[in-house]
Parts: structure tokens; C-alpha cells; sequence
């Protein structure tokens, strides 16, 4: 028997807001009494069965020492020769050096693919199948030749990676909160005829989702094919474990991707941290705002929340139906693309429009490529947004290097963190870059969420891709890059008007910065690379 459906009201009493299950109890007495537990005990109970062998056959460690140094030193020895970052690198001879024998293993169990052999193939199978599916407009990529903005080259660079046209024709709106994207969602759906995907990283019941579901519903009735998507870790804390079930009760398709299993696994290291709204091939929403209210400042947990997004009408939200149906069939027996493509209108906007995604199990750093390819070829500035930031060597190089050679290199960080170790961890990367002549800001009313690249009044990213190893390395995520489009002048409006609400960095304030954030900083970089 399934459980009744909750409902609560805002402040319009006419205004009903959709639940689908009992609010989560919050704080350890929700934990304790969640599916949550178990799931970990579980976990545990594995991990205390392989400590207890080792333990058992501890008197017999002596006759072992020889075979246990050549194992560490032929890790060590895969350490240097492998592609792996440098500062991961020095993160792994660290652990390593405290505890040989433990880390070595360590590194070999996350190496060893254990749990995510299998979604490695099929997703690898997917784009592979999907390569095709859209076709480069013809004479794009040839106007872009004339040029020096490097664009073409950057489009056959990401298309090693999936399908990623560079499309003209495509009008772009910029959304400066979540509460103007969630105003244009609310209308879009109800304008959908054929289809509406959604895959986000956060979905939380409350006002926001509230009335998405409401719309989803009506039209899931209506003969709307509506999927919704979610991140598995969601289960864990903002919705239940049988949410998916709930959904399909209102006839809408959903699914968790990689949900949290009893098992111990390095599968569950790699998340869906993309934010993709497509609706029948012509409209697509893209940028850092997931389904919960602190994204439309409904709640503020940490301040007034700034975030931003992105909508695109005409040729190019295709690409966005296309990277949610990638995800989708990963554990789909039926892999069907060309039935969504649809007949576009006839539409002439000024500009150059290119999503693309990013996965973490392949060759590719697209999301860093593509920033570092801006810092490098910037002539005048660049203009940063992001939630957190923790470097690997490149990027900071990168970054350090634009300064130094002349160019306006600006980041806007939270002001209120959500995260105190992320957030000491920034401040550990402050007076290296600083010094550089990088000028940073932290947005006093509240958090930052935006993750958003400007440069030059030519180019403009706006999408998913944190300044972070998870976003960077291990999160499956996606973006939207923009060329000679009308908006990026309102996106760096948006930047001065954020940047006019900040206070600045300066080596000053870094060497008046609280021992907590010094200390940590400096502890939690050695680990950096494994949050």
C-alpha cells in the first residue's frame, strides 16, 4: 500500500504545492531512522571483515614484508608513470608514506574499476551510439576559420568526447537567479507537446518542485512523455528511496542514476551533477540551479543565494535532449535517439551556441580544457563565478598565468560557505593567486552558486563545472559555451553588479584571516584531490 500524498500551501492559499512523501526528518535522529543506516552498517560490516583477515594474519606479516615493499614500490612506480594530476599524485605518496601498505591498496581498489566496470562500457557504448546522431550544420565551422577565436578548434576537441555541434540560430536568454529560470520553466512546461526531460543532481520537495510536479503531472496525463532524472545520492538526504515509484504513480518515467547500494564500491564516486531541462527538442535550460528552494531563495540556509542559467530556443537545445538520453540508456535495453530530433524552426540569431557534456570516465578534462582554453587565449579579461574552489596544478596555472600576462582575472566566491573544509580550502589557494595579480571577491549577502566563466564581451560559459576535483575529475556534468551571443554583455553586467555586492581579497585580509581557515587549509590540501 503506498503512502498518502502530502500537500502543504504558500503563502497563496490558492496555490497547492504537490509532496509525494513525508518530509525527511533532518539532524542524527532522521539519520538514524532512515534506510540510510543500514545501508552504511552494511558497508561497514564489509570493511571490518577485510581489517579482521589482516589482523588474523598479522603474525604471518613478517614472511610477507618483501612481497608488501615491491607491491608498494610497483604502485609508486604506477604513480609516476600514470596520467594522473600531479597534485594527486603528491595526495596518494602522502597517504602512502603515513600508511604504505594501506594506501597502496587503497590506490589499487580505486584503480581496480571494482563496481563501475560495467557503467564504464555502457556509457562509453552510448556516446558511441550516439556520435552520429546530430549533424554539424554546414559552413558553422568554416565562418569560425576566418577568425581568430579558436572556437573550431575547440568544437573538434569536444566532439572526441560525444556529439557536440556548434550551432548558430539559437536565441539565448540569461536567467541572473534561480527565481527568473523558474518563472521561464514553469512557463515552458506548460507549452510542451511531445516530450520534457529533466535530469538534475538535486530534486527536494517544496514550493519549486512543487509546482514543477504539478505541471509534469497534468501533462503526463495530457500524452507528454516526461522522464526525470536524479542523482542517486539524493536518496540520502532529500527524498526517499522509493521517490522514482511515487513518480511513475503520476505516470511520469524516473529513475536515480547510480543509486546508493550495501555494497563498497568506487562506482559511487562518480555523480550526475548536471542540471538539463529539455522539452521537445526546441527549448533547453542549463546552468548551476537544481530543484529545491534555496535555489529561488525560498529558504536561506546560507544567505541570499546567487545562481545562475541559461535558456535556449532553436537549434541547439537538441544537443541538451541528446545528453539526457545518453544518460538515460545506460541501463536501457532499447537505445533510441533519432525519434526525438525534431523539425526546427526558421530562426536567425546573431551568435555562435555550443553545448556540451563532460564524463568522468574517459581521457578528457572537457570542463577544464574548455576554461583553460579562455584563460589562455584571453586578450583583455576574464570574469569568474564559482561555488568552490580547489585547483590542481594546471588550473592555478592557468589562472596565474592570464594575471601575470596582463589579463583582468577576477573570481567571485561565497561570502557565507556551506561547506567549511571547501571553503578553507579555497583560502589556501588566495595569496598564491593574489600575488599573481588574480583578484578575488567573496559575495557578502550570501552563497555563491553560479558557475560562470565571461571573457573578452566575446565569450561566455554558463553550465554545471565547479572549480573542484569532484566537478573536474569525477562528476558527470555539462555546459553551455557562448560566442559573439547578445547576452554575454548582460552575463557581465550581471558579473559587476555581483562583484559591487562582495568584499575584496588582498594580502592584507589573507594575513588577517582566522587560524581555522590557515591550519585547515593547509591540512585539507593534502587530501584535496580525494573530496
Amino acid at each position: 500500500m503506498s503512502e498518502p500524498t502530502w500537500k502543504t500551501f504558500v503563502e497563496d492559499p490558492s496555490e497547492e504545492i504537490i509532496r509525494l512523501a513525508k518530509p525527511k526528518m533532518k539532524g542524527l535522529f532522521g539519520l538514524i531512522f532512515s534506510r540510510t543506516v543500514p545501508i552504511l552498517l552494511l558497508m561497514a560490516i564489509q570493511v571490518t571483515i577485510v581489517v579482521l583477515l589482516l589482523l588474523m594474519f598479522q603474525e604471518y606479516l613478517p614472511h610477507y614484508q618483501g612481497i608488501m615493499v615491491a607491491f608498494t614500490l610497483v604502485m609508486l612506480l604506477y604513480l609516476f608513470n600514470c596520467s594522473m594530476d600531479s597534485t594527486a599524485k603528491m595526495t596518494w605518496m602522502v597517504l602512502m608514506a603515513v600508511a604504505p601498505v594501506a594506501g597502496a591498496l587503497f590506490l589499487a581498489f580505486t584503480k581496480a574499476d571494482f563496481g563501475h566496470r560495467k557503467i564504464r562500457a555502457q556509457v562509453a557504448a552510448n556516446i558511441e551510439d550516439s556520435r552520429d546522431v546530430l549533424v554539424q550544420p554546414e559552413g558553422v565551422l568554416e565562418k569560425l576559420e576566418e577568425g581568430d577565436s579558436g572556437l573550431e578548434d575547440l568544437c573538434r576537441f569536444l566532439n572526441r568526447a560525444g556529439c557536440f555541434p556548434l550551432y548558430e540560430n539559437t536565441k539565448v536568454t540569461y536567467f541572473p537567479l534561480g527565481e527568473a529560470k523558474f518563472e521561464a520553466m514553469l512557463e515552458q512546461l506548460r507549452k510542451a507537446e511531445k516530450y520534457i526531460f529533466m535530469e538534475y543532481f538535486i530534486i527536494e520537495e517544496g514550493e519549486m518542485w512543487g509546482k514543477i510536479l504539478k505541471i509534469l503531472e497534468e501533462k503526463a496525463q495530457q500524452g507528454v512523455d516526461v522522464r526525470v532524472m536524479y542523482d542517486g545520492m539524493c536518496e540520502i538526504s532529500k527524498i526517499p528511496y522509493h521517490y522514482a515509484k511515487k513518480l511513475a504513480e503520476l505516470g511520469i518515467k524516473a529513475k536515480a542514476f547510480s543509486p546508493i547500494r550495501p555494497l563498497v564500491t568506487t562506482q559511487y564516486n562518480y555523480r550526475d551533477h548536471r542540471k538539463i531541462l529539455a522539452i521537445d527538442g526546441k527549448v533547453a535550460f542549463n546552468g548551476g540551479v537544481n530543484l529545491g528552494d534555496e535555489y529561488i531563495n525560498r529558504i536561506a540556509p546560507f544567505g541570499h543565494w546567487k545562481d545562475t542559467a541559461l535558456m535556449l530556443e532553436g537549434e541547439a537545445a537538441e544537443s541538451f535532449a541528446l545528453m539526457f538520453l545518453t544518460m538515460w540508456n545506460i541501463d536501457e535495453s532499447e537505445r533510441e535517439y533519432r525519434p526525438y530530433l525534431t523539425e526546427q524552426e526558421k530562426r536567425e540569431e546573431p551568435g555562435f551556441v555550443m553545448p556540451f557534456g563532460d564524463c568522468p570516465l574517459d581521457d578528457d578534462k572537457v570542463g577544464e580544457s574548455v576554461y583553460m582554453d579562455i584563460l589562455y587565449r584571453a586578450t583583455d579579461y576574464v570574469h569568474i563565478m564559482t561555488p568552490y574552489l580547489i585547483l590542481d596544478g594546471e588550473l592555478e596555472m592557468a589562472l596565474k598565468y592570464a594575471a601575470e600576462r596582463g589579463v583582468d582575472v577576477r573570481i567571485i566566491l561565497p561570502g557565507i560557505p556551506d561547506k567549511k573544509p571547501a571553503y578553507a580550502l579555497a583560502k589556501s589557494h588566495y595569496k598564491s593567486l593574489v600575488q599573481s595579480g588574480v583578484k578575488i571577491y567573496e559575495y557578502t549577502p550570501g552563497f555563491v552558486h553560479a558557475k560562470v566563466f565571461v571573457s573578452d564581451d566575446k565569450k561566455a560559459v554558463v553550465g554545471t563545472i565547479n572549480l573542484d576535483y569532484r566537478s573536474l575529475y569525477h562528476h558527470f556534468e555539462c555546459g553551455t559555451y557562448l560566442y559573439d551571443v547578445p547576452c554575454i554583455r548582460e552575463i557581465e553586467a550581471d558579473y559587476l553588479l555581483t562583484q559591487a555586492q562582495c568584499r575584496e581579497v588582498t594580502l592584507e585580509t589573507i594575513q588577517n584571516e582566522s587560524i581555522f581557515y590557515k591550519v585547515g587549509g593547509s591540512v585539507m590540501k593534502l587530501i584535496a584531490p580525494l573530496m
